[in-house]
């Protein structure tokens, strides 16, 4: 869950991106994962789910450490976190996510998936309809 005030909006990364509703200090604590407010998903529930909603956990979704038979989910607007090789964030203690420097408010945040991540990767947004996601669960963080 972000610990931050944050909103929505266009991005130039890709579609909408969160961004700091507030000055953000360097190596401020901006997320945590929080089994309590994030939704926990089992991959064999998703068998059963319906195209549609498989297709936005693929995209919104990412595995939980330490246990590949399920998914994070985060609802709050963590999950419009874009993917970018030079973050802002550092989110390499998983469980954990960090401003790398002073964010300023307005600013996107941006984090790097391979970080929580090890399956992710990104496909041109020609192959994927605007989606920069493979089709496999990952962060969209």
């Amino acid at each position: 869950m972000m610990l931050v005030r944050t909103y929505i909006a266009p991005s130039t990364v890709e579609g909408v991106g969160v961004f700091a509703a507030e000055p953000i200090k360097t190596g401020q604590l901006i997320w945590r994962l929080e089994p309590e407010f994030d939704r926990m998903l089992s991959k064999n529930w998703l068998l059963s789910a319906p195209s549609h909603f498989s297709e936005f956990i693929a995209r919104y979704a990412y595995p939980a450490p330490n246990d590949p038979e399920t998914l994070v989910l985060e609802i709050d607007n963590g999950r419009f976190m874009n993917h970018s090789n030079s973050p802002n964030t550092d989110f390499t203690k998983i469980t954990e996510g960090y401003a790398k420097a002073a964010i300023r408010e307005g600013e996107e945040l941006v984090c790097n998936y391979n970080e929580f991540d090890p399956m992710h990767e990104l496909l041109p947004s020609f192959l994927t309809g605007g989606s920069h996601r493979a089709d496999h669960p990952g962060p969209r963080h």
